[in-house]
């Protein structure tokens, strides 16, 4: 088991939540892909996008339903801050996973979190586990407050 997935799993038991982890048979890289694994809708799956605030130099993550793309300027007024794009080394350093398999939970450092509302259309959410093969359901509300994540406007 990776060190990402054990510590996404270990964030979980730490909060008591009950997740069941999934190991798909494909890369679920994109959200398409993991909706066509999963048998669910694109926007039922949790997108983690993370961007890097040019003046802070920190990643912030905005959690977002797997359609919907993230209106840049919108989130540079939540975030306070422009933003730029978060490369793979400031991912890996700041979150602890590699880009395609960060979760909303289980980071290596504390982030700021956002997150789109269409996600409280549906009763079950999937988000990556630390892995591109690895997913979990959870309803919003519960992944809301394991994020610490603040329900925002920010989608195109």
């Amino acid at each position: 088991m990776s060190k990402s997935l054990k510590r996404v799993k270990r964030h979980a038991e730490d909060l008591n939540l009950d997740i069941e982890v999934r190991e798909m048979s494909v890369d679920t890289h994109t959200a398409q892909q993991a909706a066509d694994a999963l048998g669910c809708q694109v926007d039922q799956i949790a997108k983690s996008i993370i961007f890097r605030g040019t003046g802070s130099g920190k990643a912030i993550l905005f959690l977002t339903a797997g359609g919907n793309r993230v209106c840049t300027g919108a989130a540079e007024k939540l975030a306070g801050e422009p933003l730029g794009k978060a490369d793979a080394a400031l991912v890996r350093a700041q979150t602890g996973f590699a880009i395609g398999g960060v979760a909303p939970i289980g980071h290596l450092n504390p982030i700021r979190c956002f997150v789109d509302p269409h996600l409280c259309s549906f009763e079950t959410v999937w988000a990556a586990a630390g892995t591109p093969r690895h997913l979990f359901g959870i309803a919003p509300d519960v992944l809301i407050a394991a994020a610490m994540g603040e329900i925002s406007e920010f989608t195109e």
